[in-house]
């Protein structure tokens, strides 16, 4: 399978996203104009004594125009409360932005997306 050019895509390597809503994700970032980079950077969150990673966190998508990390989740909401702690961990460690799109929010995305190119 032949891999998609994405026209505002701003990363070096063409993505391997992890999970299909990903992609759709990208493609509507894309067919809206805004730049974006796929799993840009991997923050770490804890250290043991010996100062080995024991927890990251790697947000899915930088958008670079707002300086702001996107993270995409479309499993079980009982599984988000890990997610969500990791976001606040890296936000007051790193201080970055972060802002975790769930399922619901994301049929929203989808939705407006759908109207806009006629899906």
């Amino acid at each position: 399978m032949a891999t998609r050019a994405y026209e505002h895509f701003r990363g070096r390597r063409p993505p391997a996203f992890a999970h299909p809503s990903e992609r759709e994700l990208a493609e509507l970032l894309d067919a809206n104009a805004i730049p974006w980079v796929y799993e840009p950077h991997t923050f770490t969150l804890e250290r043991d004594g010996d100062g080995s990673v024991l927890e990251a966190f790697t947000p899915d998508f930088f958008l670079p125009d707002a300086d702001l990390y996107v993270e995409l989740t479309t499993q079980d909401p009982k599984l988000g409360r890990r997610k969500r702690r990791k976001i606040r961990k890296v936000q007051e460690r790193h201080g970055i932005v972060v802002t975790l799109h769930e399922r619901k929010d994301f049929e929203r995305l989808r939705q407006i997306y759908r109207r806009r190119v006629g899906r």
